[in-house]
């Protein structure tokens, strides 16, 4: 991938964190790796967990993240083989606990009535399901190139962003992927023909600061010194916004157990992260995955 309007030394970077969100994309990819985090297991204990894929569905999912080097498959015996997080995808589980605190925060929730107080509230949303929701905003090709160009210009044309975003399309090629990031809420425009992040569009800092240190090998701990996205909004942009899609969400087949709650982003990400099944799940595990009630989901 090329653009002409930032430093090359941004575009390596933007590169990386492109093809690292196209890893985790793949539906079921994130509930795979945070099943695994704990421990490695054989494939009947992560089926057990997943038991709404069909093993026409998982054995894709393992094989592409054991390619992808996340994954380690370990054969003891011809029925005995486990699969585990190797180091890299251990040091990846920090990474998707940022992601989830962002979705957690900035995509939509329907208000449902709490039983003890019968308030409404926001309904929690499993930790998997927030990265998988966030991911489907932020891995579409041209996406983050869009996002990181209006990050650092602060505003810009449509015409602007089909050069620098996406050489070689042409200006009629950036509307659909502009439209969409600002239908998702992640970009708005100005009134004056420009587009510029919105407050959610900038709150993705965290998220490509922490995807950006681990696809190039830096410690997490650095993750705040990222020469674009460590740099604070315009005051301009800092506004208020509601929920930062229209999509409506997937529900997710969920376990028995009270969510615990994703933890708050400190300045430095945890060193690793075993996922329990009450991160990944919310209520009983149904059969099949429930349909949308809404549109197609991205």
């Amino acid at each position: 991938m090329a653009t002409t309007g930032l430093p090359r030394t941004t575009l390596n970077d933007l590169s990386r964190v492109t093809e690292s969100l196209e890893m985790l994309a793949p539906r079921w990819s994130v509930w795979a790796l945070m099943t695994l985090s704990s421990q490695p297991l054989r494939y009947a204990e992560i089926k057990s967990r997943l038991p709404w894929l069909h093993d026409g569905q998982l054995h894709p999912r393992l094989r592409h993240l054991t390619d992808a080097g996340v994954v380690e498959r370990t054969e003891y015996a011809p029925r005995h083989v486990t699969y585990g997080l190797t180091r890299r995808g251990a040091e990846l589980m920090p990474v998707l606990t940022v992601i989830a605190t962002w979705g957690d925060a900035h995509l939509e929730k329907d208000l449902v009535r709490n039983k003890t107080t019968g308030e409404m509230e926001p309904e929690r949303i499993p930790a998997a399901e927030n990265v998988e929701d966030a991911l489907t905003l932020i891995s579409p090709r041209h996406a983050t190139p869009i996002l990181w160009t209006l990050k650092s210009h602060g505003a810009a044309t449509a015409k602007t962003l089909a050069v620098e975003a996406m050489p070689g399309y042409g200006l009629t090629a950036v509307y659909k992927p502009l439209d969409r990031l600002v239908a998702d809420g992640l970009v708005t425009a100005t009134g004056t023909g420009d587009f510029q992040l919105s407050a959610s569009g900038q709150a993705l800092a965290p998220v490509f600061q922490t995807v950006s240190a681990w696809a190039g090998g830096r410690p997490l701990a650095d993750a705040g010194a990222h020469p674009l996205w460590g740099q604070g909004p315009a005051p301009s942009q800092a506004r208020s916004a509601p929920w930062a899609t229209t999509q409506t969400r997937l529900p997710a087949p969920t376990a028995p157990a009270v969510p615990a709650a994703v933890p708050a982003l400190a300045t430095t990400p945890p060193a690793s992260t075993a996922w329990k099944a009450s991160d990944l799940f919310s209520h009983q595990i149904p059969a099949r995955p429930i349909a949308p009630a809404g549109g197609p989901r991205r």
